[in-house]
């Protein structure tokens, strides 16, 4: 009997806290399709008269179709980019000793202790001397590199066992072929991790789209729904029309990617 109590009570307090954790999301979404709701009111959770008219005029007062295509254009380049980066740096430091390496590892881990606000003005002066202000390719290049994402990869080939790579070497292989053939497939699971931490990370970014971004046809999601807030007052329900507009993709990608993640964090702990 004390044993089934505490199982029980372990379920009743994780359904309760699931419950907080999505009654958020629950607002927004009956927000959404409540036409003139207000924050300064509890909208009621099965609303009476719900419309998506608030869709509508979101599509219509901003060109936001543009503006998904831009977020994900920006968001998917720099995943990608940011996978073949940080693999590669990952396997250099993961399977080819050189002289210093812990130590170029760790200098290149302590970057990420600065915060990204510091570096804003340095890397807006080199955006404006290579001719990249309002273009995709300003806003995409200053993520292509992520540290922590070569220390998640690095700790997943580090689990891969050498024998592979020396049956490899034995079989004719360089390191080109082993990186390719055998240690991508392998650690799939913290490269699937990898992917959806970039891709968020890239798709909820707000202040360096909009300090380099300054044409309204180039703007990404989060820089378009700032813009619907006015200084004295604000369409909530197109607000968060766009919010759940914003939500879906990550959602998905989540839903999709899921068991990867669990995989790639847990692996990458074993050693």
């Amino acid at each position: 009997m004390t044993k089934a109590i505490r199982t029980t009570s372990v379920y009743v307090l994780l359904i309760a806290g699931g419950l907080v954790m999505l009654f958020p999301f629950l607002w927004t979404v009956v927000t959404s399709i409540t036409p003139g709701a207000s924050l300064t009111v509890t909208p009621q959770l099965i609303p009476e008269n719900p419309s998506f008219e608030p869709y509508f005029q979101l599509f219509s007062s901003v060109p936001f179709a543009r503006v998904i295509v831009n977020s994900i254009l920006i968001a998917v380049v720099s995943t990608l980019l940011q996978l073949v980066t940080s693999s590669m740096a990952a396997y250099v430091f993961a399977r080819m000793p050189f002289p210093g390496r812990n130590l170029v590892f760790l200098l290149y881990l302590a970057t990420m202790m600065i915060p990204f606000q510091v570096l804003i003005v340095p890397l807006f002066a080199e955006m404006r001397t290579l001719g990249l202000i309002n273009t995709y390719l300003g806003a995409i290049l200053p993520t292509i590199a992520s540290a922590f994402g070569v220390f998640l990869l690095r700790q997943a080939m580090s689990t891969v066992p050498y024998d592979l790579d020396q049956a490899a070497t034995l079989d004719g292989a360089g390191h080109f072929r082993i990186f390719f053939q055998i240690m991508l497939p392998l650690i799939r699971p913290a490269l699937a991790t990898l992917a959806v931490f970039a891709f968020l990370n890239t798709w909820n970014s707000f202040l360096w789209p909009l300090i380099i971004l300054r044409d309204p046809l180039l703007q990404t999601l989060p820089v378009a729904l700032s813009s619907l807030q006015g200084q004295y007052s604000t369409q909530w329900d197109v607000l968060m029309a766009g919010s759940v507009i914003s939500i879906i993709p990550m959602f998905a990608l989540y839903v999709f990617a899921q068991k990867y993640i669990v995989q790639g964090v847990a692996g990458t702990g074993l050693k």
